[in-house]
């Protein structure tokens, strides 16, 4: 009865729905290897989260880019706020809003600095450039996050007399800043004045790959459920009764009139 399925057609078919659900079966599980990472992800901010702050120095290297598995982590850092080479970040959201990210250089007390993201604030009036509040004069403590270069960073261009930059990585700013600079940068854990909006923590959401896995192997699935239903209809033919075969077995059946 399924002999036809030897034949070349249906061979070549069946190789079709074969290959179609190794593929779906692939993408859901590199899904499945993205939710992992981005749940690993996830995991380290909340737990940094709940960690006692660092020594700076013990965290970010000078100069260098700091290991990925520093992202995130809680420091402390003591040093003078460095107005006169602020920094804007223009382009930023939060909340869903778009507005400046202000990157102020912490100096440290061994004359390196570190970038400390005070905050975002919205545009001024006409999309201007905002007023930036001042930092405290003389020595601060700061504790914050860690957060790794972006990558594609820009060239920073001065607009306004200000320095302005997309994309924020410390090694290209570097050249703008008379010390030398920690190859990570830190958000704030809260604002120190009130008119800035904290930079949340970059959460992934693990649960978009988590439902990708499901979509991607239900579709595998069905792909092959969908080839065995094609494959027994083709066996077992139409379910339409034959009236003139129905007729010979009973011939005192009445016959249907033709449509």
């Amino acid at each position: 009865m399924y002999r036809f399925l030897l034949t070349a057609r249906w061979l070549g078919f069946a190789a079709l729905m074969l290959v179609l659900s190794a593929a779906m079966v692939g993408l859901g599980t590199w899904q499945l290897s993205r939710y992992h990472e981005r749940s690993s992800t996830n995991a380290r901010i909340d737990a940094a989260q709940q960690a006692a702050p660092v020594p700076v120095s013990q965290v970010l290297p000078v100069g260098a880019a700091p290991p990925a598995g520093a992202a995130w982590t809680r420091v402390r850092a003591v040093g003078r706020f460095d107005t006169g080479h602020q920094i804007l970040a223009r382009d930023r959201s939060v909340d869903g809003a778009v507005g400046y990210e202000v990157l102020t250089p912490l100096v440290l007390q061994d004359g390196s600095a570190v970038l400390v993201d005070r905050g975002w604030l919205p545009p001024g009036s006409g999309g201007a450039v905002p007023a930036v509040p001042a930092p405290p004069d003389g020595e601060a403590a700061v504790v914050g996050r860690v957060h790794l270069p972006e990558s594609r960073p820009d060239t920073p261009r001065t607009i306004g007399g200000q320095v302005q930059v997309r994309r924020i990585a410390p090694a290209r700013l570097a050249g703008f800043l008379p010390y030398p600079v920690t190859g990570g940068y830190l958000l704030l854990d809260e604002p120190r004045d009130a008119t800035f909006a904290a930079i949340p923590s970059d959460h992934q959401n693990a649960a978009m790959n988590l439902g990708y896995v499901v979509q991607w192997w239900a579709f595998a699935a069905l792909t092959l459920v969908g080839f065995g239903w094609v494959a027994r209809r083709e066996a077992h033919g139409s379910d339409r009764f034959d009236l003139a075969e129905l007729y010979t077995d009973h011939p005192d059946a009445p016959v249907s009139p033709a449509i």
